[in-house]
């Protein structure tokens, strides 16, 4: 883990309130902050090694889309149907998500061994540098319990004057 978020949960309770509230109290606000949030993204990727860390490929179980298992039967120099029987599942929701987490994919040092066909969830997480960032705080407040980039970038924006 990261020095300093060893106890990401515990720092994303305590938050959580003021995030919440946050959100609540400044939603209009929040429709026009993406440049300023991409840039706390920005600060916060650059700070913060996600190779040091791997909580969202070890807790996180992505939603995998046809098109994520064409890639991943890519990189594996397998058929799709073989990645279907192999590795995924479908959940509750009717998605594919993996049979078990940790991903099946992640190294001992953290590393994917499909990370460049690694499933779109994969590649966008933690969404702080989505457009229409508004659309998914609700959802960063979820990652700041595994992701100490959303965690720093919900704090970020707590900062930010109104």
């Amino acid at each position: 883990m990261i020095d300093g978020y060893e106890n990401l949960e515990a720092l994303a309770t305590k938050a959580e309130a003021d995030f919440k509230q946050y959100h609540k109290k400044n939603l209009k606000q929040l429709k026009k902050m993406d440049c300023e949030i991409h840039q706390l993204h920005d600060t916060y990727t650059e700070k913060i090694d996600c190779l040091q860390c791997g909580n969202c490929c070890r807790i996180l179980g992505p939603r995998i889309t046809d098109n994520d298992i064409r890639k991943m039967a890519k990189g594996l120099n397998m058929s799709p149907s073989k990645v279907l029987d192999t590795y995924l599942r479908i959940d509750e929701d009717g998605d594919y998500v993996f049979i078990k987490m940790p991903c099946p994919f992640l190294m001992p040092d953290n590393y994917c061994i499909i990370y460049e066909n690694r499933p779109k969830a994969c590649r966008e997480y933690p969404h702080t540098d989505r457009k229409k960032f508004y659309q998914v705080y609700k959802l960063s407040i979820k990652n700041a319990y595994t992701c100490p980039i959303a965690y720093e970038v919900l704090n970020g924006v707590l900062r930010i004057k109104k």
